[in-house]
């Protein structure tokens, strides 16, 4: 697994600019929603869909990157957007949509609004429409990464993490696993802390962060498309009754109980199982 800052481009719209990027060969593409304080230029744990034979297009969400807030604010606005933007890049079918963290909503909403054009759905560790984040969170998050604060926020990470690595991954993983960070790290390989590491380092929360912690209707029951349901029951950032929700509301869809400590499901024993498990739910279409 690599988490690599990639090339994108942008498109100019209707709604406005979409930052994005469009990787790999193959007849079918996925579109990643990433998770929060991401972007399209960020790459994590592509490979189960790239190694497949799928393209991947990747947009980065409103107040992310390149693509303003004033693109589209709403998930159900950005979901339309995003249609568009596969049908000006020939994507006449989506293989799978793919919700990743706090792009879950946006997932979902996609495949609710644009049943002819997503044909599944894929979510790893998904924010769901159970109340989200809790008040802490919320609190500490408007605090923090506000698009006043958020620049300085993640310049001290950088700089943590330049000066003291481990402290600095303990400080980020505490709010991610409901186990005790020293476990966490225990779990970690050298290789995967790295991975982190880098990951961490190149994290921005731009206006998208607060955005997403708006409110968001619930459209589960109207995605009728097969889902794969991905979480970790240790997940502190989006408790697992999300996905228990998510399954028990949407018609055709499937949980996977990933055994990683806490929100990364990509740097567990057991993801290597669970890449497998998402091949052959693409392969099944």
């Amino acid at each position: 697994m690599t988490a690599l800052l990639r090339d994108t481009v942008t498109a100019r719209l209707a709604a406005g600019a979409v930052e994005y990027r469009l990787e790999g060969e193959g007849p079918q593409t996925v579109v990643i929603f990433h998770g929060g304080h991401m972007r399209a230029g960020l790459a994590l744990g592509e490979e189960v869909f790239t190694l497949s034979g799928h393209r991947v297009l990747a947009p980065s969400r409103p107040g992310y990157g390149g693509t303003p807030l004033t693109t589209a604010t709403a998930p159900a606005a950005f979901a339309d957007v995003t249609a568009r933007l596969c049908r000006d890049l020939g994507v006449e079918r989506v293989a799978a949509v793919v919700g990743v963290s706090a792009g879950g909503r946006t997932a979902l909403t996609m495949a609710a609004r644009h049943p002819r054009l997503v044909r599944r759905v894929i979510l790893q560790s998904a924010v769901g429409f159970l109340p989200w984040p809790d008040r802490r969170t919320r609190l500490g998050g408007r605090l923090v990464f506000n698009p006043g604060a958020e620049a300085a926020t993640w310049a001290a990470v950088r700089l943590l993490m330049r000066a003291a690595p481990r402290a600095g991954l303990r400080l980020l993983l505490r709010d991610l696993s409901t186990r005790p960070v020293r476990q966490v790290m225990a779990g970690l390989s050298e290789h995967d802390r790295a991975e982190l590491l880098a990951l961490f380092t190149l994290m921005r929360s731009g206006e998208g962060f607060v955005n997403d912690m708006l409110p968001v209707p619930d459209c589960a029951r109207q995605v009728t498309q097969p889902a794969l349901v991905i979480a970790s029951r240790t997940d502190r950032s989006v408790p697992f009754s999300h996905a228990e929700s998510l399954v028990a509301t949407m018609p055709r869809a499937e949980l996977v109980e990933s055994r990683a400590d806490g929100h990364l499901i990509w740097f567990a024993p057991d993801y290597p199982a669970i890449a497998g498990k998402i091949k052959d739910f693409l392969a099944a279409g």
